[in-house]
């Protein structure tokens, strides 16, 4: 083979090496270069835990490092936040109260018209005790009539009980200064003292509301009427009836 002449002593004495031939001191050159591949291998491999981990530590330093504005706009949120929280359950409870009312306003509505008509109701009462029954036997007109009044009185009645308005009628309890308004004392060996022995005018509830209280004679006569106990003699309930008197 003829060398060029213009080529480098060194170049045309690489040129002649064989495909095989290696030259001395390459395969150390190398080694360095494998080891690192190697090391690049082995290296340990971080999972996405450890990552969540890492990112929450540096999260907490940061907080810990925070700076005083920061701190204090913290606690201008927390602040702020209670604040809502007290908001609402005063705003709940104004709705609370507002239903109860509306609730009971219109439960006791009809208390000014009851009390109205209760005249009326006593005087049919007054009315159909005021005929004597042979007279109404002889007397066919006033039989008629008196059926007449027998019915209003009955749907005057059943008016009142679809409201909620009942009456009171106490023959025969203790007397209650909740409900009883006692108008006279009357001698009735037959009836412990402090009990109702006649009813002069019906009292009247609606709901747990007195609209009037039944206007009694209460007897003297007799032993003492038992107290809350069943033993004679026992003290009068202390007052505290769970009757609404604010009709």
């Amino acid at each position: 083979m003829t060398a060029d002449p213009k080529q480098k002593p060194e170049e045309a004495e690489t040129s002649e090496l064989a495909p095989d031939d290696t030259v001395p001191g390459a395969t150390d050159k190398a080694a360095p270069r494998d080891d690192e591949a190697q090391a690049i291998d082995e290296a340990p491999v971080i999972d996405d835990a450890t990552i969540e981990a890492l990112e929450l530590n540096e999260a907490e330093a940061g907080a810990a490092f925070a700076s005083p504005r920061e701190a204090e706009l913290a606690a201008q949120i927390a602040d702020l936040k209670d604040q809502l929280v007290r908001a609402l359950a005063e705003t709940e409870n104004l709705r609370n109260r507002a239903r109860r009312e509306k609730a009971e306003a219109l439960k006791y509505a009809a208390a000014p018209l009851a009390k109205d008509l209760l005249s009326v109701a006593d005087n049919l009462k007054r009315a159909l005790a005021a005929v004597p029954a042979d007279a109404v036997e002889e007397n066919a007109a006033l039989k008629t009539l008196l059926t007449g009044v027998e019915m209003t009185d009955k749907s005057l009645g059943d008016a009142f009980a679809k409201h909620g308005i009942v009456p009171i009628d106490p023959v025969g309890e203790k007397l209650d200064p909740h409900r009883h308004e006692a108008m006279i004392e009357i001698d009735d060996a037959s009836k412990p003292a402090g009990t109702v022995a006649q009813v002069y005018e019906l009292g009247w509830l609606l709901g747990e509301r007195l609209l009037r209280p039944a206007r009694v004679a209460v007897s003297k006569g007799g032993p003492k009427a038992a107290g809350p106990g069943g033993a004679e003699g026992g003290e009068a309930p202390e007052p505290g009836s769970t009757v609404d008197t604010k009709a």
